[in-house]
């Protein structure tokens, strides 16, 4: 059987007031680990980039009773030459985890890519310690590289995972 959501769980377009949810789980360094982002000013200009795909209707919101439990972004390029395909963050509420809310969020954005913004693919940049890579692989995401001791955040090394999908 797969994981249920909770109920009330739905998806919906991000608005930029989405933000707050993010600076919120954001605010616990434990939680800023798997990203490459390590000061307060990087983590605030990422967020603000990262919400910032709300105005092109490019980021979904989980919302549990109509209050963010998970924010997922499609980072569209700006060049026709790259256009064809999109990296994404997603975050999922860390008191709400492993309950299916990230998988049905990246199916969501799957959908999203390919039909809205008829991308051939998605790539996701993981870096570890990281959950994402147990939600992507199920979903037809495949590992293309990996590189340990690829970046160094909070002191400390950390392996970096490229997995992509791609639509048929």
């Amino acid at each position: 059987m797969g994981k249920q959501v909770p109920e009330g769980f739905d998806i919906r377009y991000s608005e930029a007031s989405d933000l707050a949810a993010l600076e919120k789980w954001f605010s616990d360094p434990k939680e800023r680990e798997p990203f490459p982002f390590e000061t307060d000013q990087e983590t605030g200009d990422a967020l603000k980039n990262w919400i910032g795909f709300a105005k092109y209707k490019a980021s979904l919101t989980g919302t549990v009773a109509e209050e963010p439990c998970a924010v997922g972004t499609l980072f569209l390029m700006p060049y026709r030459k790259v256009a064809h395909h999109a990296a994404f963050y997603l975050i999922v509420d860390p008191a709400l985890r492993r309950r299916g809310i990230g998988t049905s969020l990246v199916r969501n954005l799957m959908h999203l890519a390919k039909t809205r913004f008829r991308l051939e693919g998605l790539h996701a940049e993981i870096f570890e310690p990281n959950g994402l890579g147990s939600v992507l692989s199920p979903l037809g995401f495949e590992t293309y590289a990996c590189q340990e001791n690829f970046v160094r955040i909070g002191g400390r090394r950390h392996a970096r995972r490229l997995m992509e999908v791609f639509f048929s």
